[in-house]
């Protein structure tokens, strides 16, 4: 299946367009802002930029709440929001002909291995993964002498989509094709279901790009990960940093350095797992 310009812009707000269908029975939230349960995933959604839109997310996550947006272009927010990460992403669609072959053998991963599949992620750092995100699709791994050693799974599936991702390998079986084969392993089953495989992958990580355009991955357009915050005591330093207020669309750095202020050095954002979506 090639994919086409008209179900295609439903991958600019993936995380919306999976919560309102296919996900739906995970989604959290109105008819205005959606979001994953937060030990499934840590993303959220508005329908639209609309002053309504956040002021439901902003109910949605509660005081200081955080959340990772993907969308096309940056969101327009309203006072009380601050960005605090932007993550350049490249979105890749699969969008050719024929599933390359595969050569490993591979096993279902099962929930009761969740703990093994959070130890190779612990050392991969392929993206965010919680407990409970291997409901959101199949996962498949590859064992050495009994220990699981490469993992890729399913994830966001806007309609007529399946995102691949937690794609990963550990450091020691490098250079075999593992995770190339259980790549190849979910096109194939996302294609028989009659849908598109896509996935997103830093920018910065040029040898991941070069091996997805070579299992048939064709760079979309660019996705930014923005992890917006609700107002905080960060937020008010950078409004006292000048009387005119905070930097519309802003970071915290980037407000402070605008407006003469100093970010202070104890303040420090982590979610679990970093923000990226694919290896």
């Amino acid at each position: 299946m090639i994919v086409g310009q008209d179900q295609s812009i439903l991958l600019d707000n993936p995380v919306w367009n999976a919560l309102a269908t296919t996900h739906a029975s995970f989604a959290e939230g109105d008819e205005l802002a959606k979001r994953y349960p937060v030990d499934v995933a840590p993303f959220a959604a508005t329908r639209d930029q609309s002053p309504d839109s956040y002021r439901s997310l902003a109910r949605l996550l509660g005081p200081e709440g955080t959340a990772a947006i993907p969308l096309a272009t940056m969101p327009v927010l309203p006072d009380g929001w601050t960005v605090v990460r932007k993550i350049d992403s490249a979105q890749m669609v699969w969008n050719t002909q024929s599933p390359p072959p595969f050569e490993q053998n591979f096993e279902e991963l099962k929930p009761s291995r969740v703990d093994e599949m959070l130890a190779l992620v612990e050392l991969t750092k392929p993206g965010p993964f919680f407990k409970r995100t291997p409901e959101l699709g199949s996962y498949l791994g590859i064992r050495e002498a009994g220990q699981l050693v490469a993992m890729a799974g399913e994830r966001l599936k806007p309609y007529g989509y399946t995102e691949i991702s937690a794609v990963c390998t550990h450091p020691d079986y490098r250079g075999h094709g593992f995770a190339s084969s259980l790549v190849s392993i979910l096109i194939q089953r996302i294609m028989k279901r009659n849908e598109i495989p896509f996935l997103h992958v830093r920018r910065e990580n040029v040898d991941a790009i070069r091996v997805y355009e070579k299992l048939g991955f064709k760079t979309r357009r660019d996705i930014n990960i923005a992890v917006l915050k609700l107002g905080s005591w960060i937020d008010r330093q950078a409004q006292h940093a000048n009387r005119r207020g905070p930097v519309r669309g802003a970071s915290v750095d980037e407000t402070l350095a605008r407006q003469g202020g100093r970010r202070s050095p104890s303040y420090r954002f982590k979610l679990p797992g970093q923000f990226t979506f694919a290896a």
